[in-house]
């Protein structure tokens, strides 16, 4: 055997163990915005005597949005990454973060934050060593400097997940910076939003991805209150289209590498309790911590093969 043959055998049993890895980290939801759920169901003979049982697939309850109620439709279950760490560099200061920390506490994360500022470029290299992802919320004004845009893509070609989050004209200064940086994209604009949006068909030129492990129990999701546009970029997938019809929410997913670029941060602190918002946090922490390559090394100690 050669030695391009060992190492593709060696990649190819790294890929299983993670996705054996990954595969438990996952509810029986994933990938599917209208989930089904088995229940057990009484069966009956013709005197109406109950004789037995059978497993039936019914459509789940749902809240008043229309999605499946109840966080075995997350994406993850809950508790999946219990040890491991969110980063947050907040730089918009008009809220305080505390819904989606709660919501990722679901999950079993936890959060540490910069509010306000950033922290020293040596700061922040010490804590992505410790953190599984890497949240940037962006403010009016650039206050990333070089040092921190090259750390955070070197963080990123790891295969670390970045959420660059950014909102209407000028609330994306270093959401831009960082976007082009790692992966050539910009944002700009300023559109009302304040909408829910359903499933994208090619009928309608607004709406989510359907049945991506992002969108996972996810038909109606609130897009933002004022929102800016992403510009095309053949680097990314295009996740959520607002009601105006522009690009709010686009993907990167290749060689290994996981972001997303938003310019609709209001989602985070916004009609809090409107279509989707809790689960669709959930649901990108538990994307971004990328378990299908890093495997048992990101998830809870309970899941580890």
């Amino acid at each position: 055997m050669n030695h391009t043959t060992t190492l593709s055998l060696s990649v190819l049993t790294l890929t299983m163990l993670a996705g054996a890895s990954a595969s438990a980290q996952y509810t029986p939801a994933a990938g599917q915005n209208a989930p089904r759920e088995k229940r057990s169901v009484d069966v009956r003979d013709k005197t109406g005597r109950v004789i037995g049982q059978r497993e039936v697939e019914v459509t789940p309850e749902a809240d008043r949005f229309g999605n499946a109620q109840g966080n075995q439709f997350d994406l993850a279950v809950d508790g999946a990454f219990e040890g491991q760490t969110v980063a947050v560099i907040q730089l918009c200061t008009e809220f305080d973060f505390s819904l989606p920390k709660a919501a990722l506490k679901e999950k079993g994360f936890s959060v540490y934050r910069w509010y306000g500022a950033p922290p020293t470029p040596e700061e922040l290299e010490k804590a992505l060593k410790k953190s599984v992802q890497l949240w940037v919320v962006s403010g009016t004004t650039r206050q990333l400097t070089d040092e921190h845009v090259r750390l955070i893509k070197r963080y990123f070609d790891q295969g670390h997940g970045v959420y660059i989050w950014g909102d209407n004209d000028p609330y994306y200064a270093d959401a831009n910076v960082l976007a082009k940086a790692l992966f050539g994209a910009e944002m700009n604009g300023n559109l009302m939003g304040n909408e829910t949006v359903g499933i994208k068909t090619k009928a309608n030129k607004s709406g989510i991805l359907p049945n991506h492990l992002l969108t996972t129990g996810i038909q109606q999701l609130f897009e933002g209150i004022t929102i800016a546009t992403i510009q095309p970029n053949n680097a990314l997938t295009p996740l959520l289209y607002g009601s105006a019809g522009n690009l709010v929410t686009a993907v990167y997913e290749k060689n290994g590498k996981r972001a997303i670029l938003d310019g609709g941060f209001t989602r985070l602190y916004c009609s809090w309790d409107t279509a989707g918002s809790a689960r669709y946090v959930k649901n990108a922490a538990a994307w971004l911590v990328n378990v299908e390559r890093f495997g048992d090394e990101v998830v809870s100690a309970s899941l580890r093969n």
